[in-house]
């Protein structure tokens, strides 16, 4: 694997113009997520720069454009709230240090090459998911919105405190992040192209706020960031929180995952282009760790500075870099400037992210669709919003998974047949017809195609019981490409069954997988070696022999009794 990502210089304008425009749209948004988050807004600055640079760096996505987003900064803020509630002397540090150890989970994902299966999530669960990361968003920057500072408790204590809030509305606050929802919302497309509506509203909120309110202890403004490098965090474990530590950055370090590979999977959508996702993961992880060390907000791919990225003109990972180096500038020399910025504007750039994260296109046709796809991704909404976001996806995940693998089994037992005469359920050739036929019902074929998956064991037991009368079972797999252990130990019961009952048994078509799989379970050493076969026509000419001559000896023997009887009549007489 390459160690960095591929920069070269032949699309030096296209990615320095994609990097600056990127660069101005991230900056309110990380000082809004930095606020948001109860870390600072030099918190969120921090993680633009450092979960940007490292990303563009070693990341597997050339355009890819990395920064604190909603979904991870809502996460994060409630990593804060815990931990500082339970330590309030090092409660922010340890925060930061999950972040350091969800860049090491997702390092470690990378490396261990699972990138590719971090999105294989149905897409009613990632909907409800996102959706209800909005929805906590929203109802976040609420009191923000309304003038006051956050309760305690998260969304319960928002929700608790919402009549007391309505209450004691700041006219002047609540008015500028009005403002600023309304710029975001109403900025014409051909103002867009040219400037960020975030920017525009940022500048305007802050100037319509020194004119209106010169005072700069009339309403809550940021503050002064501190310029110059920020002092590095050491680690800092709690034997009391450690296991809800490593549980919140395998939170943070998975969120983190399908944000930036969704965001990937666009950015190659727009190019043309296939990322690396084992490697994207590691820049990733790099990213975060290095950002939780310098006190920055976890980040991931965004979808909004990816896209505006590649429509500006950005093509290599120069473009991403070059965006970290202008946020870095700004850090470091530009501090002062963010004073008199009024956390309303912040908040109200907040607000309108969790509106557009919420995923109003699937909710308005969801029960159209599938209404138990609707049903998952509802609850999905409930969980993350009112109980936690691990449990949202995982019971989300494992009841979509479910219902997934029972229609399949549904689909799959349908493959699962059994025949005695030559009718439409099985595809046969002339010969084969033929010779069922002259079995007379003493052949059964048991015929099975597609993949076996666990679910269809019920379906192979089901027709198993159902032979009675016959002498010789033909088993083809021939159609079979994988066969799991439950099918597998369904097919051994059939064919010990079978054999304990006298029955001859051919397998036919037990190839590759299926017949290492059978090799090892002890399956093949049940059959003779001659009724092994890869040809069906084969198999049930030799078991139609078989039958013909077992129906030979039963009857020469049966005229045998009778020349018997005869006998001992005449001598009798």
């Amino acid at each position: 694997m390459q160690l960095t990502n591929r920069i070269n210089f032949n699309n030096l304008q296209g990615d320095i113009f994609g990097g600056v425009t990127a660069a101005v749209i991230a900056l309110p948004m990380a000082l809004a997520f930095g606020v948001a988050s109860g870390a600072g807004a030099s918190a969120g600055l921090w993680g633009a720069v450092l979960v940007g640079f490292f990303a563009s760096l070693f990341g597997g996505t050339p355009t890819l454009i990395s920064e604190p987003t909603g979904p991870m900064t809502v996460v994060m803020t409630a990593v804060i709230a815990n931990l500082t509630a339970t330590n309030p002397e090092n409660g922010l540090a340890m925060a930061f240090t999950v972040v350091m150890m969800a860049g090491i989970f997702q390092i470690i994902l990378g490396s261990l090459r699972l990138g590719r299966y971090v999105t294989l999530m149905p897409y009613t669960v990632i909907s409800g998911f996102m959706s209800g990361i909005g929805i906590i968003l929203i109802i976040l920057q609420t009191a923000p919105f309304l003038g006051q500072s956050s309760p305690k408790g998260g969304v319960l204590g928002t929700l608790g405190s919402l009549p007391e809030l309505l209450t004691s509305i700041n006219p002047g606050e609540t008015g500028l992040a009005v403002l600023t929802v309304a710029i975001l919302w109403f900025t014409p497309s051909k103002v867009k192209r040219f400037v960020p509506p975030q920017l525009i509203a940022l500048v305007a909120g802050t100037i319509i706020a020194l004119l209106i309110f010169p005072d700069m202890e009339s309403i809550r403004r940021i503050g002064e960031i501190p310029m110059g490098f920020p002092q590095i965090q050491i680690p800092m474990f709690s034997p009391e929180q450690l296991q809800k530590m490593f549980v919140d950055a395998a939170v943070l370090g998975m969120l983190g995952c399908i944000d930036a590979l969704l965001t990937s999977m666009v950015a190659d959508s727009l190019t043309r282009t296939e990322h690396n996702s084992n490697k994207e993961l590691i820049g990733q992880g790099l990213g975060n760790l290095f950002s939780g060390m310098f006190g920055g907000l976890p980040g991931a791919g965004a979808t909004m500075g990816t896209v505006v990225n590649i429509q500006t003109g950005g093509r290599t990972a120069l473009s991403g870099l070059s965006r970290a180096l202008i946020l870095f500038v700004v850090v470091m020399g530009a501090g002062s400037l963010t004073e008199v910025i009024p956390m309303a504007v912040l908040a109200g750039i907040a607000l309108k992210v969790g509106i557009d994260i919420i995923d109003w296109s699937f909710l308005k046709r969801a029960h159209q669709i599938s209404w138990k796809g609707a049903l998952i991704m509802y609850a999905v909404i409930v969980l993350t919003v009112f109980v936690d976001l691990i449990a949202a996806v995982g019971i989300g995940v494992f009841v979509a998974n479910i219902l997934t693998i029972d229609r399949l089994s549904q689909l799959r037992s349908q493959n699962v047949k059994a025949v005695t005469d030559a009718d439409d359920v099985v595809e046969l050739n002339a010969e084969e017809k033929q010779l069922l036929e002259e079995a007379d019902g003493k052949v059964l074929l048991f015929h099975l195609s597609g993949p076996m998956i666990f679910g269809v064991a019920k379906a192979i037991n089901r027709e198993h019981n159902a032979i009675h009368h016959c002498d010789a079972i033909v088993l083809d797999l021939s159609d079979v490409p994988h066969m799991g252990v439950t099918s597998s130990l369904a097919i051994e019961n059939a064919i010990i069954e079978a054999i304990d009952k006298g029955r001859e048994v051919f397998l036919v078509g037990a190839t590759g997988q299926i017949k290492r799989r059978f090799e090892k379970m002890g399956i093949l050493a049940r059959i003779d070696s001659q009724n092994l076969l890869v040809d069906r026509t084969t198999a049930l000419r030799q078991a139609v022999a078989i039958v013909k001559h077992e129906r030979l000896s039963d009857s020469l023997a049966a005229g045998s009794a009778t020349a018997s009887s005869a006998a001992t009549v005449n001598e009798t007489f």
